[in-house]
């Protein structure tokens, strides 16, 4: 009996915890570039890329080639029992590529939550603080810590009591939405006067585009006004990279566009091409300031990781993917403003670099539509494109299309949007 999206659904409901969300009742069989197979053998656009996990595509010839001839030498070890020169060279180059004029030091670890629970330990060690302020909105993964840190409740910390303490939330600028720079930073001001002291804060962390957010860049003016607040007082500023990261945003680091550099920058997803990877980068002297044994685990930095890492770097430089990058960008913005001409329920057309968001509302009001977005989203598959949503109420379409993908996919997903938006309306 051939296998079927509903068979497997069936089945995966009956072995995995619902709390495993799942966007769309697919299953995929192969893939390539831009493209995924499903079981059933139809083939779709994707515009999801494993949540901009794969900026070199699926599959990329080089990545592929990189992990089979490490597969030849050694695959684990543990780089805390016996060391391998992918993880030292890798680290070389991401001390080259975060923004920064100061001497770095880079740890790697295997997931975006764990960068960011790293980055907060190794920013309390460094301060002998305790406390972090993060913001309405950001998305910061899903483990205990994180999920403090995550400005979202529901689904992610849902049913599971209050999370850690000694976390605060300062409010997110986004002039859409009527919250000005001078109210955020009014904000961080309100928590030092009402919350914790300065002296008791160790970081100030943030997305430089929020993701879960709803795509929703920070100001350069915030991120400089932040980072003069944290010189004030002595806090360290986090960047949370994990999904700006690795070209999405038209730099290598979004913070390469902001004006200032962040004390700390956490990465994962697309910085190895598919394979699970992420880290941090840091001052050395703040990335210094645990002793041996304090950092690590026994699957980070996975040699077959780095060496994929390491191919996805390279394959960068040789496809100038951070150009690519900002003319995807350009392509779906100006389609997509095309599309917003007629629809109105189209608010907002938005993005840095190509992390592009669509935000829809009911029409002629500001009122969030998850409703509409939701049913493009169901339109948009059944007509062969794969998209996602995010946004606080749901009402974000987000693209994170590969770079690689070539111009007329592009057009054909831009062409399979306008259609669902038309049968909207």
């Amino acid at each position: 009996m051939s296998k079927t999206n509903e068979s497997l659904m069936q089945r995966r409901v009956a072995a995995v915890p619902r709390g495993v969300g799942q966007i769309h009742p697919i299953f995929v069989d192969t893939a390539k570039n831009s493209t995924v197979i499903d079981v059933e053998g139809r083939e779709l656009i994707d515009f999801a890329g494993g949540i901009a996990v794969l900026n070199t595509g699926h599959l990329h010839p080089k990545v592929v080639a990189a992990v089979q001839d490490q597969l030849t030498k050694v695959s684990h070890t543990c780089f805390q029992v016996l060391a391998y020169e992918p993880y030292v060279e890798l680290c070389e180059k991401i001390n080259k590529l975060v923004p920064g004029n100061f001497d770095k030091k880079t740890l790697l670890v295997t997931t975006g939550s764990e960068a960011v629970e790293n980055a907060v330990k190794i920013a309390r060690a460094a301060t002998g603080r305790a406390g972090v302020i993060a913001f309405t909105g950001g998305y910061h993964g899903r483990t205990m810590m994180t999920l403090g840190l995550t400005g979202k409740v529901v689904p992610y910390s849902a049913g599971m009591g209050l999370m850690p303490g000694g976390i605060f939330r300062a409010l997110f600028p986004s002039e859409l939405h009527g919250i000005s720079v001078d109210d955020a930073i009014a904000s961080v001001e309100r928590i030092f006067k009402n919350d914790a002291e300065p002296r008791d804060i160790a970081a100030i962390i943030l997305e430089p585009v929020q993701g879960e957010g709803g795509f929703l860049p920070a100001p350069k003016e915030l991120m400089q006004r932040l980072r003069a607040l944290c010189d004030q007082h002595g806090i360290l500023l986090i960047a949370d990279e994990v999904q700006t990261g690795a070209g999405r945003t038209g730099t290598f680091f979004a913070m390469e566009q902001m004006g200032v550099a962040p004390d700390l920058t956490t990465f994962a997803k697309s910085i190895a091409g598919g394979f699970p990877l992420a880290g941090v980068c840091g001052k050395a002297e703040y990335m210094d300031a645990i002793a041996p044994g304090g950092l690590g685990g026994t699957y980070a930095g996975s040699p077959i990781a780095c060496a994929a890492a390491l191919a996805v770097i390279e394959v960068f430089e040789e496809e100038q993917l951070l150009d690519r990058s900002k003319a995807v960008g350009e392509r779906l913005t100006t389609g997509l403003r095309e599309i917003q001409k007629k629809h109105s329920i189209i608010g907002d057309v938005r993005g840095l670099g190509s992390m592009i968001a669509v935000e829809v509302f009911e029409k002629g009001t500001h009122t969030p539509n998850a409703a509409a977005v939701a049913q493009v989203v169901a339109k948009a598959r059944d007509k062969g494109l794969i998209l996602l949503s995010c946004g606080t109420y749901g009402n974000v379409l987000r693209i994170l299309v590969p770079l690689t993908a070539e111009d007329a996919l592009l057009d054909k997903g831009l062409a399979i949007i306008e259609e669902c938006f038309a049968e909207l309306a």
